[in-house]
């Protein structure tokens, strides 16, 4: 069943929802426009900021649904075996950091897409938002302050699961904090020419006078 589990989380991260809503509203290819990315930032510079929006929801809600398929299967298995409550805990943390992962590799990777998608950070807030609706909330509003601060998307998704990890570590121990280590630094990958450019200072903002 965890095999299963673990191609549905995949499938479901895969789900390019940036690509179809854009092409569905008659805007053609996302891929074809700004960074070439399937992700809402990238959505965003079409101009239309309700599909943006409707991107990110989407995006983040395939990586919260495939938590919760998890949460749904792994106890109604584990009502079914007597397990001493230290181990069903341990599986519990592992299998749920497989299945957030594997859901945004989805994405990032997405198979429909020749294993070419988006960043991950919206399907990471979703899979957060699963796991730990306070950490979620929390990666949320730190990157809304980043944001309204900077206008620099790539900058707030960065800071707001770096910091984060911290609160993981306070919050919800050691499970979470493994969990919030491994997205930053995925992030940190998919981000590195961002990375760079911020650290050059060229990389685009949304302030009206650079759009």
């Amino acid at each position: 069943m965890m095999i299963v589990l673990l191609i549905s989380a995949y499938l479901l991260g895969s789900i390019p929802f940036g690509l179809i809503v854009t092409r569905l509203a008659g805007l053609g290819d996302v891929r074809h426009i700004g960074s070439g990315n399937i992700g809402a930032t990238n959505v965003l510079r079409t101009g239309h900021k309700g599909l943006a929006a409707l991107t990110l929801l989407l995006d983040a809600a395939k990586g919260f649904a495939a938590v919760m398929l998890e949460k749904h299967y792994f106890f109604l298995e584990m009502s079914a075996v007597k397990m001493p409550p230290g181990a069903v805990e341990s599986a519990y943390l592992h299998s749920i950091e497989m299945i957030g992962l594997m859901a945004v590799l989805g994405h990032i990777f997405p198979v429909w897409l020749k294993f070419k998608g988006g960043k991950g950070v919206a399907t990471a807030i979703g899979v957060m938002l699963g796991i730990s609706p306070m950490i979620g909330l929390s990666i949320m509003a730190v990157w809304l302050i980043v944001f309204f601060a900077s206008r620099i998307s790539s900058l707030a998704a960065l800071l707001s699961f770096a910091l984060n990890c911290i609160t993981a570590a306070v919050l919800n121990g050691e499970g979470d904090f493994k969990l919030m280590v491994l997205l930053t630094y995925m992030l940190c990958i998919t981000h590195r020419e961002n990375i760079k450019r911020l650290f050059n200072g060229t990389e685009p903002s949304f302030r009206k006078d650079n759009p």
